[in-house]
This record gives C-alpha cells, structure tokens and sequence, in this order.
C-alpha cells in the first residue's frame, strides 16, 4: 500500500491523522493519505503568508519567477506518465484521458512562465500639477485553492499557473477523493526550486479542513472548482476574512444540432462532449437539443456509437469509458437516472449499474421529449445523456437558456448568420461552434449563473490574482502651504 504526505513549508509531512484512498477500478483500497486537520491548516498558511512577505520569494523579480514556472513545465512534462497512473489509479478516469491531459498541463505553466513579467501598471494623466500617478499591480495575497477530484491536475493548473505569475502564494486543497496526483506534484514543486512556503499542498475533509481553509483570517483570495451547494458554504465562509473568490462550478450545458449540421460530426462530438471522462466533466454536454427533423437519424448514430464504446479498467490505453470516481457517485447517478424515468423519460440505451467490482455505469441516454424530467435540470456529473427536439431557432435557444447554470455550449450548423446569433443569444460562459470540449492556456474559460464567476486561462487571469496599489508623487520643489494660514 502507497502512503503520501503532504507539503507544508517546503517539507514533506504525514500529519497526525490518516484515511485510506480507494481504487475505483475495483472498490479496494490502495493508499493512505495524510489528513490535515486545523492545525495543519494554520501551519501551512502560516508557511504561505511567511514565504509571501518574508522569504526570498517576495525578492525574486517576475522574470525569475517565469524561470521557476518554466522548470515546474518541464518537470511536469518528463513525469506525466507516473502523474497520469496515480490519478487513473486514485479517481478511475482513463490512463489515455489522463495521460493526453497532463502533457497538456505542461504548457499551462509555459504560458504562464511566459505571462510572469507581462503583468503591467500604468501611468495615469492626472488632473493635477506637479503629481506623478502610477498603478502598481501587486500580488493579491495568500490564496487558497480548492479543487475537486476530477482533472486534478489540470483544475489545480489554471489556479497555481497564474498565481504564481503574479507572485501569490497558496495553500492547495487536493479533494479527499483521489488526492494521490497533487501530493505527488508536490514532489515537483520542490525539485524546480519554489521556496519554502510559495506552494503547500494538504488534503482533508470539508468541515475540518476546507472549511478552515476557507475562512482562514489570512487567506485573500480563495479559488474553488466544484457544485454550486460548496460553493455557497465557500461564500459563507468568506465573509469571515472578507476574502474575493472565484467561483468554477457545474452545469447542465445545452448541445444543439441543427438539420443541416454534419450529423456524424455532431455525434463524435456529443459522445466526446458527454461519455468522456465518464461524464465526470463540468462542461459535459448533457442536454442535446436537437432539431425534430433529424432527432431520430441523429439518436440512431449515437446509440450506435455508446454501445460500442469499450468499458474496461481505466489503465488499458484500450478502455474508452472507465468507472465513476467514488461509490457515492455511482449511487447519485443511479438515483437521478431512475427518478428521471419515473418522470417519463424513455431510456434508448443504457441505465443499468452493471454487476461486479467497481463503480462503473454505462453510457446512458435519455428521450426527455414531452417530459418534465429532472435529468433535464440536474447534474448527473455521470455518462448521461438526456434529449429534447425543437422546430425553431428561437425555441432551441429558449431551451438552451432554460437552465440556472451557463458555464458551456455547443452549437452545430453549417448556417454561419444562425451561429452568430446563438453566440450571442446563448447564455453561457463558453459556446462551442462545430466542436466542442476544446480548451487552451490562451483562452479565458468560465460561466454565468449557478457555474460560477471569475475566469480561469489566459491573461485575466493571472490579473485576478493581483491588486492595484495607486502611487502619488508630488514633483514640486516647493513646500506645500499650510493649509490653516489664509492667503
């Protein structure tokens, strides 16, 4: 059995308490994993503040810290296959998912090694003689960052990338289910050269770990990628340290297909947009909208498609969909899905938890036509698919914003004036056209509504972790007059 341990100011601890990791692949357990409790939380934020202010991180000048970044790049490359198999191990998710992602997290912290000294202030033409005026863009604090299970490493990435460009440090909550790839990024922290305390990486529960965390009287900013139910304790327990927040939450994005669209295009990209990852995706096109025209030539390509998609162990780079992360995760999936059928959804494929070892559950897809099921308001964060047609471009967009959350969108048509108009008319952070589940450094990515707020990917980002300081000269040579003696 694997044992890990935390980073706390630069060292590697195993704390006072413990708890056992599950694979699963196979419901065993195959690691334990340090659980920090408060006292580690205080420890490790203590460790931040003082590498903020104190140590030689707060002397390095931007471009030094792009050197450390562009070491933590490289180092995250050369080691991606042993990072891929301990998240596939510790969260289910694919070894070739997992293995395709993390070489792609590397150029994450390229772009941010490059971002590092592009951070600017300005000079303001002020309205008054003999002042110079200037903004300083300065790191916003210690942050804390919050990630869940899925994608660790690559939802840590666009929190860690661009904080470290602006010169934060943090504290790094892995989630307690699957923490096994963020401690092991510790391990590369180190070697690139961070100094002690720029980066600390815990895991724990929620009310004994996250929670202090959240309202911890040091912490400035805190970055959270999760559901929208912890993200309002997140909320709550800021108003403790007043700390800003930025918010990655769920969705329930909306994939319309037009007639006119490339239908077996569409398909590859639904089945992409929605089994991939298990459905284990904030961005998962779980509500196909689909013109009435081609609903069933179009649902005939993709019952095809998620049948024959290979379910197996997660590290067979021939396995296409692996298991769901955690059993309780299974249990919510089967729960929503046979509440949704009792509402009348027709199941097409799929729905049936499959007997043996291992959280598994099958590509699903739903006919919610004529229904009001809850699949359709939901998240499953599961492979389900649930599907409504429309008639009209106005009513496919009435039902694309039908939806508290607005985080993704996928729109597909060979009518560029209807694509210009869904861009704009759709209420989501991200609009997909003709692809979807594309992602880049480059390009901001972040929802509206219940998704969340702030963004995360290019250079807005590293901007929310900054503050303006505004600087006042006075450039006379001329003592300022007293201000009581009338003149």
């Amino acid at each position: 059995m694997q044992r890990f341990q935390y980073y706390i100011g630069g060292e590697f601890l195993d704390g006072e308490a413990r708890f056992q990791s599950i694979d699963p692949a196979t419901g065993d357990v195959w690691a334990e994993m340090p659980e920090a409790r408060e006292a580690d939380v205080d420890r490790a934020v203590d460790a931040a503040e003082k590498a903020l202010y104190e140590g030689p991180w707060a002397k390095l000048t931007a471009t030094q810290r792009g050197k450390l970044l562009y070491r933590l790049a490289d180092l995250v490359a050369a080691n991606a296959r042993k990072l891929a198999e301990l998240e596939t191990l510790d969260t289910g998710k694919i070894i070739r998912e997992t293995s395709a992602q993390i070489a792609y997290v590397a150029d994450y912290y390229r772009y941010y090694a490059g971002i590092a000294d592009k951070i600017e202030g300005s000079y303001l033409p002020i309205d008054k003689p003999d002042m110079d005026v200037w903004l300083r863009r300065e790191p916003v604090g210690v942050v804390a960052m919050v990630v869940p299970w899925n994608s660790q490493l690559f939802l840590s990435a666009v929190k860690i990338g661009p904080a470290l460009a602006a010169g934060c440090t943090m504290v790094v909550k892995a989630s307690e289910d699957g923490p096994a790839p963020l401690l092991e990024f510790a391990r590369l922290v180190h070697e690139a050269g961070f100094p002690a305390g720029v980066v600390n990486i815990i895991t724990g529960f929620g009310p004994s770990c996250g929670a202090v965390l959240g309202r911890h009287p040091k912490v400035a900013h805190i970055a959270f990628t999760g559901g929208p139910e912890t993200a309002r304790h997140v909320i709550r327990n800021s108003a403790e340290n007043l700390a800003s927040t930025s918010l990655e939450l769920g969705g329930k994005s909306p994939f319309i297909v037009f007639a006119d669209a490339d239908l077996e295009s569409a398909a590859n990209a639904q089945v992409a947009g929605i089994f991939a990852a298990t459905g284990q995706s904030c961005v998962a096109g779980s509500r196909l909208i689909v013109e009435a025209s081609v609903k069933d030539a179009f649902l005939s390509i993709l019952k095809r498609k998620a049948e024959a998609i290979r379910i197996g162990s997660p590290l067979d780079m021939a396995t296409e969909v692996g298991p769901l992360a955690t059993k309780r995760q299974q249990d919510h999936v089967a729960a929503l899905l046979e509440k949704s059928i009792a509402s009348g959804a027709r199941r097409i494929t799929g729905g049936q938890k499959p007997d043996g070892v291992g959280y598994y559950f099958p590509p699903t897809i739903l006919d919610c036509d004529g229904v009001n099921s809850p699949s359709l308001a939901e998240e499953f964060f599961g492979p389900v698919l649930s599907v409504v047609s429309f008639e009209s471009e106005a009513e496919a967009l009435r039902l694309a914003n039908d939806t508290r959350y607005g985080l993704a969108s996928g729109v597909f048509t060979q009518n560029l004036t209807r694509a210009h108009r869904l861009m704009k008319g759709i209420r989501a952070g991200v609009v997909w056209v003709n692809t979807y589940r594309a992602v880049s450094p480059i390009a901001p990515f972040g929802g509206f509504g219940l998704s969340g707020h702030g963004r995360e990917g290019g250079l807005a980002a590293a901007l929310d972790y900054t503050r303006t300081k505004t600087i006042w000269l006075r450039t006379s040579d001329d003592p300022i007059p007293d201000p009581f003696v009338m003149r």
